[in-house]
């Protein structure tokens, strides 16, 4: 055997190994590994590509596998075919391309555009929640707000996914719609979706967002300027934070108890107040409707405007949710964000905004120069999957499976962890905990993370430059109940290791947090 091929028999199944995993077919990872191969320059212009035969041996896939991921870069043009040769790397492609890089490798530095010197704003400086990527292939994935495949209704969207690519809803949803959503998924919205929450709404007091995400982005572009005032709960949501920091710099932290936010002097200073009612977030608790009440009879006396995120308002544990805000609103001083990513499947990033129509108009033409729609194909898949009853009976699923998880996570952590102090709710997907004040969670998160567990710490869902560091958020949405008790025993594990003395757990009515 040559030195090339014995090289060859080495480097690909290396190289492959990088291209391995997730939703694509093989034939797709062969290509992406043959096309990166090409021009990363591992193969020359000009040098020959290794047999079918061999590459097939090489990375223990069939011959036909190969062939077909082959002919694609060969209709590309990326390769080309020589009679009675071979395979080889196109010159005239890959040259230009391995050129081009060779000349911006050359460049000198003091020709090069300073970025930083341009930005307006430095958006990757704020403080984000963080994901690990690879938190599926960890054994104890207490992560909040992720996909779980053991509970997602696979053959239901499947079948509401075909029926979206069937002829007459192809012609539906393929045409651009400029700045239209789908009937469809309006349709639904307002004949199921918030008559459930206790809101009536005129179909142009809807718009279809990429997620509540979005919503908040065009919400704070649309109605912040640079002397604007805005409260958020402290603790609060870290992605509408930051929004409004883009904006303003007057973001009001807003104190919160074991009864969401509280009606303190500071919220006559403001023209806007973003609050979590259903399950705040991140401590899940849930605003009672006396406290709504009031939180509306300030909103009219003061002047200012609430944005409410119904977060997770379906996973209630209780049988009972307490109405919307929006539900109470006779003054049209709330602002509603729904959303059908947090429950089916965050990946879908479907929200949707209710306004009074006026203002509608005005979000719907700013998301038309921001992505002019969301796509129609997912909007219509969602359509039928709520007309369908898909979505009711999924919601009553999860709130099962959440119920059981919930309770298995909190009996697992006064077992092995009485040093963490979950706050008493009654739904969403996620336990917000307190440990003693000494407690490091961010060094406490970092070392569970070794061993596979991975939780949140809280300090990210602060506002201000010295955040507690003594909270965490302890998500059920993703791990197996079977899986709960282990985890719960290495997070004691550890936690005994941060703190020879543990303080003692203790519970105050209307505690504070922070």
């Amino acid at each position: 055997m040559s030195r090339r091929a014995r090289t060859s028999e080495l480097m690909w199944p290396r190289l492959f190994r990088r291209f391995e995993g997730g939703a694509r077919t093989l034939q797709v990872q062969l290509r992406d590994m043959l096309m990166h191969a090409v021009m990363e320059g591992f193969i020359s212009p000009g040098q020959p590509l290794p047999s079918s035969r061999l590459l097939a041996q090489a990375l223990g896939i069939s011959r036909t596998t190969v062939t077909l991921a082959m002919q694609a870069l060969l209709d590309k043009g990326v390769i080309v075919a020589r009679p009675r040769s071979g395979l080889f790397v196109g010159e005239q492609l890959a040259a230009t391309y391995l050129g081009a890089r060779l000349r911006a490798d050359a460049e000198p530095a003091a020709d090069r555009v300073r970025w930083p010197d341009r930005l307006k704003l430095r958006p990757s400086a704020q403080r984000n929640i963080e994901k690990p990527s690879d938190w599926q292939q960890q054994p104890y994935p207490f992560i909040y707000g992720q996909y779980d495949a053991s509970l997602f209704p696979a053959a239901d969207w499947r079948e509401c996914a075909l029926e979206s690519l069937q002829g007459r809803a192809l012609r539906r949803w393929a045409p651009d719609h400029i700045d239209r959503d789908d009937d469809a998924l309006i349709d639904q919205i307002h004949r199921r979706l918030l008559p459930a929450r206790g809101i009536w709404a005129e179909r142009d007091e809807i718009l279809v967002t990429a997620g509540a995400q979005q919503a908040t982005y065009l919400l704070s572009t649309l109605l912040l300027g640079p002397a604007t005032v805005v409260g958020i709960e402290n603790p609060g949501f870290p992605d509408a934070r930051n929004n409004f920091l883009l904006r303003t710099r007057h973001v009001r932290a807003l104190r919160v108890d074991d009864q969401g936010l509280v009606m303190g002097a500071n919220l006559s200073e403001c023209r806007y107040v973003f609050v979590t009612p259903s399950h705040q977030c991140p401590t899940t608790v849930t605003m009672p409707l006396q406290r709504r009440l009031e939180l509306l009879a300030r909103a009219a006396r003061d002047d200012f405007v609430v944005i409410e995120d119904d977060h997770e308002s379906e996973l209630n544990f209780s049988g009972q949710p307490t109405p919307a805000l929006k539900s109470l609103d006779t003054q049209a001083r709330v602002i509603y964000i729904g959303s059908l990513s947090k429950t089916l499947a965050h990946g879908l990033r479907l929200g949707y905004v209710v306004a009074p129509a006026e203002l509608i108009r005005e979000l719907r033409a700013l998301r038309r120069l921001v992505m002019r729609h969301v796509a129609t194909n997912n909007q219509q898949a969602a359509a039928s999957f709520i007309g369908h009853g898909h979505q009711e009976a999924f919601v009553r699923r999860l709130n099962i499976a959440y119920r059981d998880r919930a309770q298995a996570l909190r009996a697992a952590l006064a077992r092995h962890a009485p040093g963490l102090v979950p706050v008493p709710a009654h739904g969403g997907s996620a336990l917000w905990v307190s440990a003693a004040k000494g407690i490091d969670t961010r060094a406490l998160a970092a070392r569970l993370y070794r061993q596979g567990v991975v939780v949140e710490p809280g300090d990210v869902f602060f506002h201000g430059t010295r955040p507690p560091r003594h909270h965490l958020r302890i998500g059920y949405s993703s791990i197996a109940v079977d899986r709960i008790e282990a985890g719960a025993r290495i997070i004691g594990l550890e936690l005994r290791a941060a703190a020879r003395a543990p303080a003692p757990a203790t519970t105050m009515a209307h505690a504070q947090f922070g």
